[in-house]
């Protein structure tokens, strides 16, 4: 299987712009995506953020197959991590957020407090790698419009300040990926994701490793969104050619297209909700 790598240049200088602030930062919010949590978190965070507070977003919620999401939830927590989940459906985010936060960072507030110091807005840094929704999480809680999103890789390009009340200062940064992955899977994973770009990978493999994803964990949304009762990856592809209407004359399948849709069904939800990586298994 093809070992997926893909480190755009700007990534090293979104890195170091992240060590060169995090001296003012109080706490990092680090997103991942719910549907692939483990592949999704950089490894590289860590070592990055130091001993700095963490709290885990699994972003992406509504996407996700729910008692998965609850799984990992109460994993992280057995490991001493906090962890919550957002999804779109949430308009705001600030009341689920802002007590877990104030939890966390409980120390600090009584340290400061006791030096006479006043309460200020906590400084947050918002990290996570490219398209896994950071900038949409930002709208959420502040509940405005003032970040840019997309559904492409890529779309924050430098760090960005954003006031929400008096509650916090949040610091939005580029998507940054590591090196090298060295498990092909997380490749596949996040190029199903879409938070790597689709050129760099075969469109056909991407497909069939989704197809054969679905087959072995979710059988019955094939059968429900394509009307597939078959087994054989050909007559899937048929299948949902023929359930999106792209055959060509005469009947034949205009394959990349095809491929095409599965990918955006796949990725918006269309299928249902559906989680890559478990905790039994991760």
């Amino acid at each position: 299987m093809k070992q997926v790598q893909w480190f755009p240049g700007h990534m090293v200088k979104a890195r170091r712009q992240v060590e060169e602030k995090l001296g003012v930062i109080d706490i990092v919010f680090e997103l991942l995506d719910a549907r692939a949590v483990i592949s999704s978190m950089n490894p590289d965070i860590p070592s990055i953020i130091k001993n700095k507070p963490r709290l885990l977003i699994l972003n992406k919620a509504d996407l996700a197959d729910p008692n998965v999401t609850k799984s990992w939830i109460q994993y992280f927590q057995s490991q001493g991590l906090q962890a919550v989940s957002s999804d779109a459906t949430q308009d705001d985010l600030l009341p689920i957020i802002k007590p877990v936060v104030e939890q966390i960072l409980a120390p600090l507030r009584e340290k400061e407090r006791k030096k006479g110091m006043k309460d200020r807005p906590i400084r947050v840094m918002v990290l996570g790698i490219p398209n896994v929704g950071k900038s949409q999480f930002i709208n959420r809680l502040s509940n405005r419009n003032k970040t840019k999103t997309g559904d492409k890789p890529g779309i924050t390009k430098i760090q960005q300040y954003l006031r929400i009340g008096d509650h916090f200062e949040i610091l939005d940064n580029p998507g940054i990926l590591w090196h090298k992955f060295e498990d092909p899977m997380v490749g596949l994973k996040l190029a199903l994701l879409g938070s790597i770009k689709d050129e760099i990978l075969p469109l056909d493999d991407l497909v069939l490793f989704g197809i054969h994803y679905l087959k072995e964990r979710y059988p019955s949304l094939l059968k429900d969104k394509y009307k597939s009762v078959s087994n054989e990856d050909e007559e899937i592809l048929a299948a949902i050619g023929r359930s999106r209407g792209v055959l060509q004359k005469g009947g034949m399948i205009d394959y990349e297209r095809v491929m095409k849709l599965f990918l955006f069904d796949l990725r918006n939800g269309k299928l249902g909700r559906i989680s890559y990586d478990r905790v039994e298994s991760d």
